[in-house]
């Protein structure tokens, strides 16, 4: 009767868990919604009230600082600096500049640049690490006798917000081994993952969530503590 009772009582506990951890997700995710519509809302405010020649100098600004990223860019790639591949180098950059200035600087607010920039350039060590463990993992896949390969199509919706942020996830992914983004519609990712560990790995939205913090959005709301909670609770429950 007491192991019964014993028993019915972890039951119910964990259930309550079960119960707790959707609650906190849901809790999440509205806030996630609430942040977005709240920040919607003051950039609206705020380009009502600027002038439209502050917008104009900013558009000026960031096709100016497009134009010579990407010039230095091409010296770099051409390294042929006579006139005519300079003058090359100048006509495309210049149509490239104006055609994408708006990618590269898309939802950035006044005096954030250089905090994008240095969380960018702290991003960059993570991510060569994330390739390098991705390679290893790969190599392990190709070299092992049984090749325990598990490829699958992996879709999540991404809480980011701008195009920018949508390419610099997407690039992430497909740069780490292992993961290719097929397909962004809509805000939705199609990923191809190799194994079940990378899909996994993929999942717990670490990624997403540096990028995020890089470009200043979504609030900067990390899940991880809830996704460690809830493993922690699966490992108790199987063990149950």
């Amino acid at each position: 009767m007491e192991v019964t009772l014993l028993v019915q009582a972890a039951d119910d506990s964990f259930r309550l868990l079960e119960d707790a951890r959707h609650q906190a997700i849901e809790l999440l995710n509205s806030a996630v919604r609430l942040t977005s519509d709240t920040r919607s809302v003051e950039e609206r405010k705020l380009q009502a009230i600027l002038p439209m020649g502050l917008d104009a100098k900013s558009k000026l600004q960031n096709f100016f600082a497009t134009f010579v990223m990407l010039f230095v860019f091409w010296m770099i790639l051409s390294e042929k600096f006579d006139l005519f591949h300079l003058s090359l180098g100048v006509i495309c950059t210049f149509i490239i500049s104006y055609l994408s200035h708006d990618l590269l600087f898309a939802n950035v607010r006044v005096g954030d640049i250089r905090v994008i920039v240095q969380r960018f350039i702290a991003y960059i060590p993570w991510l060569l690490y994330q390739i390098v463990t991705a390679n290893l993992h790969v190599a392990y896949l190709a070299l092992s006798p049984g090749m325990p390969i598990d490829p699958q199509i992996i879709r999540f919706k991404s809480k980011l917000e701008s195009d920018i942020s949508f390419v610099t996830l997407a690039n992430s992914i497909t740069l780490t081994p292992g993961t290719v983004t097929m397909e962004i519609y809509d805000g939705e990712f199609v990923v191809h993952a190799l194994s079940r560990k990378v899909a996994d790995d993929l999942n717990t939205g670490e990624m997403e969530d540096k990028v995020a913090h890089i470009f200043m959005e979504a609030d900067h709301i990390y899940i991880q503590d809830v996704l460690d909670v809830a493993r922690i609770f699966g490992e108790m429950k199987g063990a149950a």
